[in-house]
């Protein structure tokens, strides 16, 4: 079959595989790991297949259907988000339109939201592939009959057939991501060494966050890791077939959440000297074994992209943030912090009972911290949530629409609005954090001194631009959107250019 998988574009530097779809205030952009992995799947099988990545690249719809128009498929896979959902369908219409080709989508969207996307998208979308799409997506198409194919939800031209769920996956049965389908200077982040390519190490979370996605809605609430053996694989595969690549960032959730896991993992790294080559980083929860992050550290583990999220544990708990505290988050980060990690602290504002006081409690509480840098965005609030339905529930959402999750920018617009701390207060805390943490002379001085060569600076450069973009439109309803991008790819280029490994 003749498979054309498209990841729409939806308005420039649009994320769409992130964990909030939108343009991100850093400016990044991030790996369809995910839709490569079910791309290889059916290369595997000997399908014809074909990727576009029309969001990190820009490209305008007319662009994708000339693309996809051309390749003429069988068969056109989209992912969908909340936000762009409408556009979703409607460039599947187009597509549809001019290939007479059946339509499948994929992600969290379509998924939480089953119904609702059939009933948007009538005449458009034939399958929804819930969850863990990858052998949904092989059965589909391989010519398995309809009704047959586990965890598919299709329409038989009378009404919605909602098939049996697919169990979850032996994630050791998947094969590595098409990485030869992109090249990684399509995705820049200041915060990675440039270029660098994400790493999915298992899928599934032991832990109930109610406002998280993925195990909700997509991978089940046990975690399901890989061998080290094919960790490390892949990590050579990459490198094998992008050698520019700098660094490999592991995107698993809970990457070290299994202590023998990690150790196997970091073991083989150093025994296939891999650690002298490139560098690698990873997401953490602050209840990681801290016995292992000096192991992490000499397999040359440059980076922890941490979950903070509140300063206060009442906070912590009203998200059902497992057994995780103020206390445990501090010594976490000052143990990381003494053994050399770069560590970057994702807080948010708008908890359950969250006032104002409680929101400069996690202001203050980041400040604290030895931190390198931070983000901070209101608490995500997507269908399919445990979180969504209690808010929704008690009217605590102000959007009507989908439209309504993104502002005009296409940037993350604040949902929760509660009597005692509306949306606005959440949005002032949220600038007003990021300035407090940025614009001390301490933050500025630490992150100067840790410059240590062009492909350093090159990168904060990045994030500052970024940074200025952000509160430029905060403040004058304006885009410093031309002066941003005419240095863009100078700087991405002399990054790729400059960058060494640190070791």
């Amino acid at each position: 079959m003749r498979v054309a998988i498209l990841n729409p574009s939806f308005g420039d530097n649009f994320v769409r595989v992130a964990r909030w779809a939108a343009k991100s205030r850093g400016r990044v952009q991030r790996h369809p790991e995910y839709l490569l992995t079910a791309a290889q799947v059916l290369l595997d099988r000997g399908h014809d297949v074909i990727f576009v990545e029309a969001a990190a690249r820009n490209f305008t719809p007319a662009q994708s259907y000339d693309i996809v128009s051309n390749f003429d498929p069988d068969l056109l896979v989209i992912h969908a988000t909340t936000p762009s959902i409408y556009n979703d369908i409607e460039q599947a219409k187009v597509i549809k339109g001019l290939t007479n080709c059946k339509v499948a989508f994929v992600g969290q969207h379509a998924s939480g939201e089953s119904e609702n996307t059939f009933q948007i998208g009538q005449g458009v979308v034939d399958y929804i592939l819930n969850g863990e799409y990858d052998f949904t997506l092989r059965d589909l198409a391989d010519g398995m009959e309809s009704s047959k194919i586990l965890g598919m939800t299709w329409f038989d031209g009378n009404k919605v057939v909602y098939n049996p769920h697919r169990p979850p996956i032996n994630v050791s049965e998947l094969p590595f991501p098409a990485w030869q389908l992109i090249e990684p200077e399509w995705y820049p982040d200041g915060g990675k060494k440039f270029p660098f390519l994400t790493l999915i190490t298992g899928r599934g979370c032991n832990n109930g966050c109610t406002f998280c996605r993925d195990p909700q809605i997509m991978y089940g609430y046990k975690l399901r890791n890989r061998s080290a053996q094919s960790v490390v694989d892949e990590m050579e595969y990459g490198l094998k077939t992008h050698p520019q690549i700098r660094e490999i960032m592991f995107e698993t959730d809970t990457f070290a959440a299994d202590k023998a896991h990690v150790t196997e993992v970091c073991n083989e790294i150093m025994r296939r000297g891999i650690h002298k080559k490139i560098s690698w980083s990873c997401n953490m929860r602050v209840d990681t074994d801290l016995e292992v992050l000096a192991l992490m550290r000499k397999s040359n583990c440059r980076m922890l992209m941490t979950g903070f999220e509140f300063g206060y544990d009442d906070g912590l708990k009203a998200i059902n943030k497992g057994g995780v505290s103020v206390d445990m988050a501090r010594k976490y980060a000052f143990a990381a912090n003494r053994l050399g990690f770069t560590i970057h602290g994702c807080f948010m504002i708008g908890a359950p009972g969250e006032t104002k006081e409680t929101a400069q409690k996690t202001i203050d509480f980041a400040k604290s911290l030895p931190l390198d840098t931070i983000q901070i965005t209101g608490v995500a609030t997507y269908p399919g949530t445990s979180l969504y339905r209690w808010a929704k529930e008690n009217s605590f959402i102000r959007a009507n629409d989908w439209r309504e999750w993104l502002n005009a920018e296409k940037e993350q617009r604040t949902l929760l609005s509660y009597p005692q701390f509306s949306s606005q207060d959440i949005d002032e805390y949220i600038d007003k954090g990021l300035k407090e943490f940025y614009l001390r002379p301490k933050q500025m001085w630490k992150m100067f001194i840790s410059i240590r060569s062009v492909g350093d600076f090159l990168r904060k450069l990045h994030g500052f631009k970024a940074f200025v973009d952000y509160f430029i439109k905060k403040i004058t309803g304006a885009s410093s959107k031309k002066v941003v991008n005419r240095t863009e790819k100078n700087i991405l280029d002399q990054i790729a250019q400059t960058e060494t490994v640190s070791l």
